[in-house]
């Protein structure tokens, strides 16, 4: 299946049923507090990749949104996910990371570019302003 292959190249580490439980209780609030329709759409997104990663870890989770909301999440879901993989890979390079970075967090949050820096033994102001000037070129992700 498409998503198995895809969330294998994503590449995240796995997590319990109840981490997954917390995730999308948290991006369905998200969800809702979401103003506009692009918001909502990303949202949507966010609500459809955690569901499937759950799934990928192994874990029987059902879509807590209607059917067609789930699709178009997944139209939103792969591009939006892959440009942060591929956002965070190369950052990765750039600040000296020996293997390619597994992060998907959203790189506008500074905050979670310390933990993304943290967890790869990357100086955090370093790969901070690494990724605020590369932000700049990668418009799609803004």
């Amino acid at each position: 299946m498409i998503v198995q292959k895809w969330h294998r190249w994503v590449n995240q580490p796995a997590e319990s049923k109840a981490w997954h439980d917390d995730d999308i209780a948290d991006e369905l609030q998200e969800l809702k507090e979401a103003r506009g329709p692009v918001a909502r759409w990303s949202e949507m997104s966010d609500v459809v990749y955690t569901v499937t990663r759950g799934r990928y870890d192994g874990h029987n989770l059902d879509y807590p949104i209607p059917r067609r909301q789930v699709f178009l999440g997944y139209i939103y879901m792969y591009p939006k996910y892959s440009l942060r993989v591929l956002f965070f890979r190369s950052a990765g390079r750039k600040a000296g990371a020996t293997e390619p970075l597994q992060a998907v967090r959203n790189p506008k949050k500074t905050h979670k570019l310390n933990k993304i820096a943290e967890i790869n033994g990357l100086g955090p102001e370093l790969f901070v302003a690494i990724c605020e000037k590369q932000l700049k070129h990668w418009p799609l992700l803004h």
